[in-house]
């Protein structure tokens, strides 16, 4: 299964929820996303069927190997597009944060990687 920008926001959450054992809590993703609780439930039941965590109910959620992959690629396409939305643009933090939120899920792999080679370029690194 191919995840939905709505999945892949869900599974980030997981990531960035999660405490030192890996572990995040249905409110925690809730009050990030900002959605309601039989939302994340749902979100979870589906990506434990299809192997991205696992979740016991009443119990935390875990991102499997696959899960944690997603998530991490995810994370990484965000940084990339708001480093340069603030770098190169000079968007504000806080606007490049939510616009990197929506393109992140859209956005090319061919652009992305022109974009990151981009960024260490002006970087000099």
């Amino acid at each position: 299964m191919k995840l939905s920008a709505n999945m892949e926001d869900y599974v980030e959450a997981v990531l960035f929820c999660a405490n030192d054992q890996g572990i995040a809590r249905v409110s925690d993703i809730r009050d990030l996303l900002g959605v309601k609780t039989p939302s994340v439930t749902g979100a979870m039941k589906l990506l434990a069927e299809n192997g991205y965590v696992t979740h016991q109910p009443y119990g935390g959620i875990k991102l499997t190997p696959k899960g944690r992959r997603a998530a991490q690629d995810v994370k990484k396409r965000h940084a990339i597009l708001s480093r340069f939305l603030t770098q190169v643009l000079g968007v504000t933090p806080k606007t490049a944060d939510m616009d990197a939120c929506k393109m992140e899920h859209a956005v090319s792999k061919e652009t992305l990687e022109k974009l990151h080679a981009y960024l260490h370029k002006i970087a000099g690194e």
